[in-house]
């Protein structure tokens, strides 16, 4: 995978696997919170790549499902680093920015988790570092993509901390790159069936401006292109002729058709979790859906 945002430098997350599946009680951090923690997860970091402590550190204290980390522009790193341009001190040194719950414990909205996305085993908490020497940060940053994945457990006091500011029990505690994150997930989609949506997902992440087919039957036909992800809805009569079904015997295939359906909206509410819009483009029996999709 490429480089995912230049501008930004290392984007990251701490990944808490949950146990018991029992997800955490509490959305985000008070604000301090977040700095302590903010702070064991700055030095854990820097104990693997010293060129850490020389940039800006910026830490989210809220969880957030994979999927919503892993989306085009990366909108939740993205805030990081506009709140970072906000902050004061930017000439004054490193700086570590952490960010929580008000004082009346609302979560601001960047930081509210969709919570259509909650119960899932993995929760993961972002942070951004970056900084004015663009070739420093460039080291840090493939430094951090060549350990993380290998050596990236955070240490102990780190995870028990975690655990009790969020009120979670918290099986393993690590840190990724996105590009870590984004691998694991592409594996996870394969373990579930569901690898042939893997390239559109990554071609929205690394490549937005390209575009990716699904066009391998009996999957649904799926193009991505500016942003957005069009579907061929076909009706039983449309779908057996482009599956090249028996079209004398589409009554007997209703159920294989509900399948597909059924299908079609697994995927769909797979894209649109990583912020990827779902167009259904109707094909009717007789129509060319590839060139339909490709408007």
């Amino acid at each position: 995978m490429s480089k995912p945002d230049p501008g930004m430098n290392a984007l990251g997350v701490l990944a808490l696997e949950l146990a018991g599946g029992d997800a955490p009680r509490h959305a985000a951090l008070t604000s301090a919170q977040a700095g302590e923690l903010a702070d064991r997860v700055g030095r854990d970091l820097a104990k693997l790549v010293p060129g850490v402590s020389g940039l800006d550190f910026v830490f989210a204290g809220a969880h957030f499902d994979p999927a919503e980390v892993l989306r085009p522009g990366w909108p939740i790193h993205r805030r990081l680093e506009e709140l970072r341009m906000r902050a004061p001190g930017r000439s004054e040194g490193p700086r570590l920015l952490a960010f929580g719950a008000g004082a009346d414990g609302e979560v601001p909205l960047p930081f509210q988790a969709d919570a259509s996305l909650t119960g899932g085993g993995l929760r993961v908490v972002p942070f951004l570092l970056t900084g004015t020497d663009v070739a420093q940060a460039t080291t840090v940053a493939e430094a951090l993509e060549e350990i993380l994945l290998a050596q990236g457990m955070a240490q102990a006091d780190t995870a028990l901390l975690a655990q009790n500011a969020f009120g979670a029990q918290i099986e393993h505690a690590r840190y990724f790159t996105v590009n870590d994150l984004a691998a694991m997930m592409s594996m996870q989609y394969d373990n579930q069936g569901l690898a042939a949506l893997w390239p559109l997902i990554e071609t929205a992440l690394m490549a937005p401006q390209s575009g990716q087919w699904l066009d391998a039957a009996p999957e649904p036909l799926l193009r991505y292109a500016d942003g957005e992800v069009r579907m061929a809805l076909f009706d039983p009569a449309g779908w057996c002729a482009f599956y090249n079904h028996d079209t004398g015997n589409c009554d007997r295939l209703q159920g294989i058709y509900e399948q597909y359906l059924m299908r079609q909206r697994q995927m769909a509410a797979v894209l649109e979790a990583h912020g990827l819009p779902v167009l259904f483009v109707h094909c009717e029996a007789g129509q060319d859906p590839r060139a339909l999709l490709a408007r």
